[in-house]
């Protein structure tokens, strides 16, 4: 299978969607990588490093993509890029398909197969393709660093000739793989960590990294059958408002993780919640790509209310592009292997259910249920093949 690797066209993004180190996995199976040149720069590779690798650095970006079966990228296309696929290629990234279906659309219109990361199911098979997750874990790591680095006050206790410093008390709203990282990092800069999540199960992880546990009472299911989180309504939210309260009026550092795919994210940190804090304190707001867990996030802006500040980074792993391209591009190699068959040929089995949960457009029409859903279409009309693809 021919893989192409274009670089990354949106604002700020420093990752790329292959890292050098991941190459040999690929074409020791049969598979050719070509990447447009000064993809990887901003991740800190050369493209000598991916010639030293065995792919094939390309300038020109439209002739890449005319011979690739195979599109790899971290973003969603633009509608030039997506001008520029060849009918019948496999077109994966993280594409915002729930929250941005007319995109769908564009790509079924272009004959173009889309597989959505995000939609990846988490089910144990496929934890090592889960591109959340693995994108979650720099995220909560970094989100605890912005948090210190702009805190007015050290974490950990110290003990010194000028007097005793009490650590930070830090809060952790969300207990997913970003909210144990934070949990872990926090830890590790001496803060006295408390952490809230809706789902109990969680509870034996967030005390064995050493942090309190608040217990909520959730009498319906909080996550889908897919492994994300569900939606618990307005009403449950603004309990969950209440028990935080007294945890957020402590902390000096908040961040919270809670986001539901394709949904607004739920608010729970209100203004007044913010006003009842200590003067310097932070709040990073890790759901502020799709509104904010607090009230008052604007997303990619700092705001100060009250003497608290407000991050709303809506791409942390972007700031260590390093790891988090070398990650991604492992999840998508995993992933690329689950496409193709033992000659290195593309299959999309639909009858796979990770392809099948991914699997956002095919054969030119969108292919997704809960993507139909979005934009209304019928659940069955015109969908095209349930067989697999294979191309030589």
């Amino acid at each position: 299978m021919k893989i192409a690797i274009p670089k990354e066209r949106k604002d700020a993004e420093r990752r790329v969607a292959m890292a050098p180190e991941t190459v040999p996995r690929l074409t020791r199976k049969g598979h050719e990588v070509t990447v447009q040149r000064g993809a990887g720069l901003s991740a800190g590779h050369a493209d000598s490093e991916y010639e030293q690798a065995e792919a094939t650095v390309a300038d020109d970006l439209g002739a890449m993509l005319a011979e690739a079966e195979a599109v790899v990228q971290i973003n969603p296309p633009d509608d030039e890029l997506i001008g520029m696929l060849q009918p019948n290629t496999v077109f994966i990234s993280l594409l915002s398909a729930l929250s941005e279906p007319r995109r769908a659309e564009r790509l079924a219109g272009a004959g173009v197969s889309a597989l959505a990361l995000e939609l990846v199911p988490r089910i144990t098979r496929a934890q090592s393709m889960d591109v959340l997750s693995s994108q979650a874990t720099i995220a909560g790591y970094k989100a605890v660093l912005h948090a210190a680095d702009t805190l007015g006050r050290l974490c950990p206790l110290m003990m010194t000739a000028a007097g005793t410093l009490k650590p930070a008390a830090a809060l952790i709203i969300g207990a997913g793989v970003a909210g144990l990282q934070a949990i872990a990092t926090a830890k590790r800069l001496g803060a006295v960590v408390t952490a809230i999540d809706v789902r109990p199960a969680v509870r034996e992880q967030v005390e064995s990294l050493g942090a309190k546990f608040i217990p909520m009472e959730v009498r319906h299911e909080a996550e889908t059958a897919g492994g994300y989180a569900a939606d618990l309504g307005e009403e449950f939210y603004k309990g969950e408002q209440e028990v935080v309260f007294p945890y957020s009026a402590a902390a000096h550092m908040i961040i919270t993780t809670a986001l539901i795919p394709g949904r607004p994210a739920p608010k729970l940190i209100t203004q007044e919640m913010v006003e009842a804090m200590k003067p310097g304190s932070v709040i990073v707001d890790l759901a502020a790509v799709a509104g904010g867990n607090c009230t008052l996030t604007r997303p990619d802006e700092r705001v100060e209310h009250n003497g608290v500040v407000i991050l709303g980074p809506t791409n942390l792993p972007a700031a260590v592009p390093e790891h988090a391209s070398l990650m991604f591009s492992n999840n998508v190699a995993e992933l690329l292997g689950e496409i193709s068959d033992e000659e290195g040929k593309l299959n999309l089995d639909r009858d796979n259910e990770i392809v099948a949960g991914c699997l956002v457009t095919h054969g030119g029409a969108v292919a997704h249920p809960r993507v139909r859903e979005a934009l209304g279409l019928a659940e069955e009309d015109n969908l095209a093949g349930k067989e697999g693809t294979q191309h030589d």
